[in-house]
């Protein structure tokens, strides 16, 4: 029993003296570090030159391994990955592109096919007025029948009027069909492209922009196209070709094919019927023109003002209000507003007519 007292007596004194030492080594250790602080800083400088040559060491031996990579064969295998992937990119593009066409295609069909539509329509009513001239000629000839029952004919002279009667038919309605044909104004354009007339640009408004109209390469659309303003010279009348400029207001300085003393104006504009978006609240509504004196660079000469009726025959004629003694090459035409188309106005066609005399 007096055995264990003992050793747990020298097992409490070696414990007392290990901490007792501990604790002087650690304040030993802190009055070294105070004592001595340029060992400190020699020893973390060559700990961060240590760091820095590691880091460089890595930094050579990736650089080998990039070099002895581009000396093997793998890159050229991720080459032509690349060249892959870069081809089926072009092809994709195509492909939406070739999606993209047939919308484009559609557009277009629909609007020959309005086009086709109102030919027919035309047809359909000069077939109309051929029926009605030859249900004309069918009445006077049973008339000429009825008038002359009682008398004996001869049948050779009766084939003979029948064949006067359908001359006399085929000539009216070729007749009809020329008329047809004709344009209805029947006075020279001197405002048209294809006789020598130019638009002039300083002195024409812009044209409008459209974000929808554009031009595409493989698929990526990368140009706005709007319609010119000589397109205003030009006869082709049909839906959407027509010279566009923001807004209800605008203007555009015209170079004729001649001089001449203008006389009248003519404005044209398609129908409702035939207008993509079934009405044609873009065309023109109040609009006046102008003379220019002294070679397109002198002062405006009023000539008159004007309203295109929508609601009336698509190509009308306006007689000038006032009279110039004078020849003159150029004419301004101010749009001043349109039948209620809050962005855009749409000019179709513009004619000037006059008398040219001796002038060049």
């Amino acid at each position: 029993m007096s055995g264990r007292p003992k050793s747990r007596r020298g097992a409490r004194f070696f414990r007392g003296c290990s901490e007792e030492a501990l604790g002087r080594a650690s304040i030993n250790v802190m009055l070294s570090e105070h004592e001595n602080p340029d060992t400190n800083w020699v020893i973390r400088s060559w700990k961060i030159t240590i760091s820095v040559m590691f880091i460089l060491l890595f930094l050579l031996v990736g650089l080998q391994k990039y070099v002895w990579l581009e000396e093997t064969d793998f890159p050229q295998n991720s080459r032509r990955l690349h060249a892959v992937i870069a081809e089926y990119g072009s092809r994709l593009y195509n492909y939406q592109a070739k999606l993209r066409m047939p919308k484009e295609q559609l557009e277009f069909l629909k609007k020959e096919s309005q086009t086709l539509e109102n030919n027919f329509r035309e047809i359909l009513l000069l077939i109309e007025q051929i029926d009605a001239l030859k249900a004309l000629l069918r009445d006077m000839k049973e008339g000429m029948h009825n008038h002359s029952w009682n008398a004996i004919e001869d049948p050779a002279e009766e084939e003979n009027k029948e064949e006067i009667l359908s001359e006399e038919m085929s000539n009216l309605v070729n007749y009809v069909l020329k008329k047809l044909r004709e344009d209805q104004v029947q006075m020279a354009d001197y405002a048209l492209k294809s006789a020598g007339a130019s638009i002039i640009e300083a002195g024409t408004s812009e044209s409008y922009k459209n974000a929808k109209a554009k031009l595409y390469w493989h698929g990526i659309g990368f140009l706005n196209y709007e319609m010119p303003p000589d397109i205003i010279l030009q006869p082709d009348v049909h839906p959407g070709k027509c010279w566009a400029f923001p807004g209800s207001q605008g203007h555009t300085l015209i170079k004729l094919a001649r001089k001449i003393i203008p006389t009248a104006v003519t404005m044209d504009h398609i129908s409702e019927k035939i207008s993509p978006s079934g009405n044609t609240s873009s065309a023109p509504k109040e609009f006046s023109v102008y003379g220019i004196s002294k070679e397109c660079e002198g002062e405006e000469i009023f000539l008159g003002q004007f309203i295109y009726n929508k609601g009336g025959t698509t190509v009308q004629t306006f007689e000038l209000q006032h009279e110039v003694s004078e020849y003159l090459l150029c004419v301004k035409l101010k749009i001043l507003s349109n039948w209620g188309h809050p962005t855009y106005t749409c000019l179709y066609r513009f004619r000037v007519h006059g008398n040219p005399g001796n002038h060049t």
